[in-house]
């Protein structure tokens, strides 16, 4: 019950997102300007991260490989650009592969506390 509760707050913020977009015209992502709107009302709240959308937030972490499959699946449906462009879509995937691991390490580093905390 939880898990669908925090679903449901992160559902809301996504669509408050997408209302931003639409009616700003901003060339940002709907669900990117939700996150920010969500890290924004709990940074104002001065409180913990509920134990509720923590929960939702590592249950979705987990699963995050398969929210991307959509994305992926296109590039077969583009086979003529796909094998003119194989070395710079493989670039591209490698680099942003190894620039998130590297962003991610540092901002861990960075908020986790000095003697560690396990997730």
């Amino acid at each position: 019950m939880n898990r669908l509760r925090g679903l449901a707050i992160l559902v809301c913020f996504q669509g408050v997102g997408e209302a931003c977009v639409y009616f700003s015209g901003a060339p940002i992502p709907g669900p990117v300007i939700g996150m920010l709107l969500l890290f924004a009302s709990l940074q104002l709240s001065r409180t913990e991260t509920p134990e509720w959308l923590g929960q939702t937030g590592h249950f979705l972490i987990r699963w995050l490989a398969l929210m991307f499959l959509p994305a992926c699946t296109g590039l077969f449906f583009l086979p003529n650009i796909a094998s003119d462009q194989w070395l710079p879509i493989i670039a591209a995937m490698v680099v942003g592969t190894l620039l998130t691991m590297a962003v991610a390490a540092v901002l861990m580093k960075k908020l986790l506390p000095a003697g560690g905390q396990e997730l």
